[in-house]
């Protein structure tokens, strides 16, 4: 039986081939093994949001909220999601949650001393 990081590797290369119904199945297959496993509920979203199902793509991105709140590409991600479905007022949320993440993870970058 795969690890769930071989099911995430497959899963990657199928994505890359344009193979969204495949590697839909092996990101499902590697959550099944971690129900936390945070890349492979994030890719899941991108692989929905690339076979047109918007539904599942928000929600997958509402999942990876839970697992990593505050999440920069997730907020990215979703406000991707939600201006596909039309939802400007939700995209733009995300777009400057997406904004307010990543001024926090610059806060932490070390500043060059003198």
């Amino acid at each position: 039986m795969p690890t769930k990081e071989e099911l995430y590797d497959e899963a990657m290369f199928d994505f890359s081939m344009g193979e969204f119904d495949s590697a839909i199945e092996k990101y499902k297959q590697a959550i099944a093994l971690d129900p936390n496993f945070f890349d492979a509920h994030h890719a899941l979203g991108m692989a929905y949001y690339r076979k047109g199902m918007i539904d599942e793509a928000i929600a997958e991105g509402l999942h990876s909220l839970e697992i990593k709140p505050g999440d920069q590409l997730t907020h990215t991600s979703l406000s991707m999601y939600y201006i596909k479905k039309g939802m400007k007022a939700e995209a733009e949320h995300h777009a400057a949650q997406a904004r307010v993440a990543g001024w926090r993870e610059d806060l932490k970058k070390p500043k060059p001393g003198p």
